[in-house]
């Protein structure tokens, strides 16, 4: 079975809105990561102007999670997905945060900017299930890399399996046992069955890791995360060069 691309896929997160918050709240700690991985950009909870952009932000719960530990953040939230845009910028959010409707790869297009007449100009951007789902992580790494200030941080929460047997087969247990059952009661058994193939053909850990230094980020780590998601799911923090031409 081939895995989803481009409009098929933003397609199938369209259908799948109505039921996805409902979803993941089910899914134990899938919140608390979130929060997790947002605090590990090292944020300031204080002081004004600083302005994150939110990729790949589905229903809204990255966007709450930097909210969560950046209160006074202006964050653009970007997605691909008409209705799962629609459901996030149909919640309540404070003044500052604002959607966008485009691929992440046409961001300049969309006028996604993170302060007037810079190319860059965000201070963090942070990508929560991203990576797994898009057709050339590499393009979006450099889109990524664009949009940051210089010395901006970058925090990437992703399904990257730690290698070896054990996480694929745990990750394989909890798809066909919980996550596609439940994706084809709500209709959705194609969006599943893709999320399922798609994080077993993405990068491990290791090699995603090595995928951002060669995108030019200096400071790469891989965080784990706790629960069942151990060696399945990672925060992957870096940083951009802090001056302009500086080697990463």
């Amino acid at each position: 079975m081939a895995l989803l691309h481009d409009g098929e896929l933003s397609a199938a997160f369209d259908h799948a809105s109505r039921t996805y918050d409902r979803l993941v709240a089910v899914n134990p700690g899938y919140h608390g990561h979130l929060r997790r991985s947002a605090r590990r950009l090292g944020l300031p909870r204080r002081g004004r102007g600083l302005r994150v952009l939110d990729l790949g932000c589905g229903t809204g719960a990255s966007t709450a999670a930097l909210l969560a530990v950046a209160p006074y953040a202006e964050i653009t939230a970007v997605d691909a997905s008409a209705g799962m845009l629609a459901r996030a910028a149909g919640k309540r959010w404070p003044r500052g945060v604002s959607f966008v409707h485009a691929p992440v790869e046409r961001l300049a297009g969309a006028g996604v900017t993170g302060r007037p007449g810079e190319p860059g100009g965000f201070d963090a951007v942070f990508a929560a299930y991203l990576f797994h789902n898009v057709t050339d992580p590499d393009a979006v790494l450099a889109v990524a890399r664009e949009a940051l200030a210089p010395g901006g941080r970058l925090a990437v929460h992703e399904y990257t399996l730690s290698g070896g047997a054990v996480p694929r087969a745990v990750w394989t247990a909890v798809c066909g046992g919980i996550l596609r059952p439940a994706g084809r009661l709500a209709g959705d058994a194609e969006l599943y069955r893709h999320l399922w193939r798609s994080v077993l053909a993405f990068d491990t850990a290791a090699e995603f890791t090595g995928r951002l230094r060669r995108a030019g980020f200096r400071q790469v780590r891989a965080l784990p995360l706790p629960g069942w998601q151990t060696g399945i799911t990672h925060t992957f923090v870096a940083a951009a060069a802090g001056a302009r031409g500086e080697e990463a």
